[in-house]
């Protein structure tokens, strides 16, 4: 059996080590990087430990406190706040803080953080009861300044400065919004009404320029086209002119070419009536005499016309059957008739064109017809040897 004596040394010995290590690890600390520590001596303030090894008085300094020297965020549930405009709106805030002094966050204020909210609160109610609605949605960097300024000032002795202050969320009443709501989708109507009527409009001018500048290209290509076909046709007028004058034509070709029109002034079948000239006529007969060869010795014309006078004064013999009144009347009547009228009278002349000439029929120059091989010549003066008339 132990003897009593022993364990009370043994029971002193524990005590006195358990006693050495408590001193030591009270007597030792180590602060970390951006950590204060505040230490108080027979509970009154000693010192303010920076990051690093420290050795303190066991069972006479203790830790008060242990300060964060970050930088903190803290975001504050939403708070009512009435605008000027009796509206009630739920703003949250964020606020962004740094403790720079632990030993001012420690004794000037209980609870730092708990204060900062608060008097947040209480300023921001002040700030955004001077504005209405619209200008708290839209003056956000506004209150955003005014209230870090008062919070940095009122926060400066707790040792506490105050970085940036931002408002998360304005939350205006459901009535409200909806009001906006519309608000901004008639804004937007409008915007979109205003830009398409813009938009018309622009194409309407540019559509309408187009056309300006297209009649006005048609206009300056049609007056160039009409200046040269007028200058092509008075070329061609001038080039037929000079070859007519060249080749001198006569009579008997324009007579023909004047024919040879008839057929197509008849063929459209809107001409109910058409008029034969004056000079058909004398066209005719100037065909009828090219193709006959004339009557006369020298070629001359066929007696018993007159070509030299006017169209009026052409007489014509038993054979032509016309009359000067049948040439100086107008002859209307239907072109389909006209025109089998000018062709009979144009045979006709072809007929009258193929008779056989004086020369023909053996008569001499001078009206005598040769004497016959079987009969004796006659004298002189005999009345049988005379010139007779020309017989068919």
């Amino acid at each position: 059996m132990p003897d009593p004596a022993q364990i009370a040394v043994y029971l002193v010995l524990f005590l006195l080590i358990a006693f050495t290590a408590v001193a030591i690890s009270r007597a030792v600390r180590i602060v970390p990087q951006a950590t204060a520590l505040i230490v108080e001596r027979l509970g009154r303030f000693h010192r303010t430990l920076e990051p690093g090894l420290h050795f303190l008085i066991p069972f006479i300094d203790r830790i008060r406190s242990n300060v964060d020297l970050r930088e903190q965020v803290v975001s504050f549930p939403p708070q009512p706040v009435i605008t000027s405009d009796n509206l009630v709106v739920h703003i949250d805030t964020v606020i962004y803080f740094q403790p720079t002094d632990p030993k001012a966050a420690t004794y000037e204020i209980a609870n730092y953080i708990q204060g900062v909210e608060q008097l947040t609160v209480t300023t921001l109610r002040n700030v955004v009861g001077s504005l209405d609605l619209e200008q708290t949605l839209t003056s956000r960097d506004q209150i955003n300044g005014q209230l870090r300024g008062v919070l940095d000032d009122a926060t400066g002795r707790w040792g506490i400065r105050v970085n940036r202050v931002e408002l998360k969320a304005i939350d205006p009443p459901g009535s409200v919004q909806e009001a906006m709501e519309k608000q901004m989708r008639a804004e937007r109507d409008k915007r979109a009404v205003i830009l398409n009527a813009q938009g018309v409009k622009q194409s309407q001018i540019l559509t309408a320029e187009g056309e300006k500048q297209a009649q006005i290209l048609r206009a300056e290509g049609t007056a160039q086209a009409a200046i040269l076909e007028a200058k092509g046709e008075a070329r061609a007028i001038l080039q037929v002119f000079d070859a007519i004058h060249t080749g001198n034509p006569d009579s008997k070709l324009l007579a023909y070419q004047y024919l040879q029109m008839l057929p197509k002034i008849a063929e459209s079948e809107s001409n109910k009536m058409w008029i034969v000239p004056t000079e058909l006529t004398q066209a005719l007969r100037g065909i009828g005499s090219a193709l006959g060869g004339g009557s006369g010795a020298d070629g001359g014309e066929p007696a018993g016309a007159d070509l030299d006078g006017p169209p009026g004064s052409m007489k014509e013999g038993a054979e032509g059957g016309l009359r000067d009144d049948d040439l100086n009347a107008p002859d209307l009547e239907e072109p389909g008739e006209a025109l089998r009228r000018a062709r009979e009278e144009a045979e006709g002349a072809t007929r009258e064109a193929d008779r056989p000439s004086p020369a023909d029929l053996g008569v001499r120059p001078g009206g005598v017809a040769p004497p016959d091989p079987g009969q004796p010549e006659a004298e002189p003066g005999t009345p049988g040897q005379q010139d007779r008339p020309d017989q068919p």
